[in-house]
């Protein structure tokens, strides 16, 4: 029997989710939730868009996954988590069928996997962590919670991703290397010395770029 389901938000990264959930057929998605009050009553993926956030507490025995993902706003997910105030329970963990999870892998609650992701071995994955298509992590990496990975994203053994963490389409990041809290890296950046919380690196090999505005930083780190 499939479990009732609410994304929240609906933009490209809810929108893929819907594709991981279908293809599960673990989950009865009755839609969105989205602020946008122009946006409510129409559809998005099939789907309709049934309120803004703040319903989510008239909508007992559903669980919810919150399809937000921006380089613009790193911390987007952590903020709207913290606003919703529900439990840990309350958020499904989506791994699309597609995805390889190996021996020894966790996933936290609100994680998302699209397809072709692969986790090889002892890979830890955090609470509310968007991994987009076709990223790689190898044996221990951790990626703590909020981090997004977006497309084809690699990883070296041993990695760690701090919170909040936004990682752009197709980087390389050597094993070992700690990418800090809430640091920003480029499209196709090579970075293959630790990144200090909070700074852009971009290039090959990556390089640092700026620090973050404050007004992207979200407050405290957890």
């Amino acid at each position: 029997m499939s479990t009732d389901l609410v994304i929240v938000g609906a933009g490209g990264f809810a929108r893929e989710t819907v594709s991981a959930l279908e293809a599960s057929g673990e989950w009865n998605l009755i839609g969105f939730l989205d602020d946008d009050s122009s946006l409510i009553g129409t559809t998005r993926a099939g789907y309709p868009i049934i309120g803004p956030l703040d319903r989510v507490h008239e909508l007992d025995g559903v669980q919810f996954v919150v399809g937000m993902a921006n380089s613009s706003r790193p911390d987007i997910r952590r903020r709207i988590v913290t606003r919703l105030g529900l439990p840990p329970a309350r958020f499904a963990t989506i791994v699309h069928p597609a995805a390889e999870v190996g021996v020894g892998c966790t996933i936290g609650a609100g994680t998302v996997l699209l397809a072709g992701t692969v986790l090889t071995a002892d890979v830890t994955v955090g609470a509310h962590v968007a991994i987009m298509p076709h990223t790689v992590l190898t044996h221990d990496d951790v990626i703590e919670d909020y981090a997004t990975m977006a497309a084809g994203v690699r990883l070296g053994g041993g990695a760690r991703i701090g919170t909040t963490a936004y990682l752009g389409s197709g980087a390389l990041i050597r094993e070992s290397v700690t990418i800090g809290a809430g640091a920003l890296i480029g499209m196709g950046a090579v970075v293959l010395a630790d990144v200090p919380p909070d700074q852009v690196w971009v290039g090959n090999p990556a390089r640092h770029l700026r620090t973050l505005r404050p007004a992207l930083l979200g407050g405290p780190r957890t």
